[in-house]
């Protein structure tokens, strides 16, 4: 069974259906600077309208990147501590509309 609203899926193919802080927290732990450098989270649909990800840099910690064409948002930031960047996606990823299936 798909998400009922989003998913989580990472560079090395590991994928979380409507994934909680601790499953984000979880997948941005297992980044790395070799094979596995980005996880992007989105709505399953096939045409998104918003997105987020996050990436390992080289100078160390990660970027996060959020986009949201119906809001007219694009931000990027950067920060070194995992858990503030799950904590922060959670929170911005409850304020998308996301219609109900």
């Amino acid at each position: 069974m798909g998400a009922q609203y989003y998913g989580a899926d990472s560079e090395n193919g590991d994928r979380v259906d409507d994934p909680s802080e601790d499953a984000l927290f979880m997948m941005i732990s297992d980044l790395n600077d070799s094979d596995n450098t980005f996880v992007v989270v989105q709505p399953d649909e096939d045409d998104p309208v918003w997105f987020a990800s996050v990436a390992v840099v080289d100078e160390g910690g990660y970027e996060t990147v959020r986009r949201d064409t119906t809001r007219n948002e694009h931000e990027v930031t950067t920060s070194t501590s995992i858990n503030d960047i799950a904590r922060d996606l959670t929170v911005w990823m409850a304020a998308r509309n996301i219609s109900a299936r």
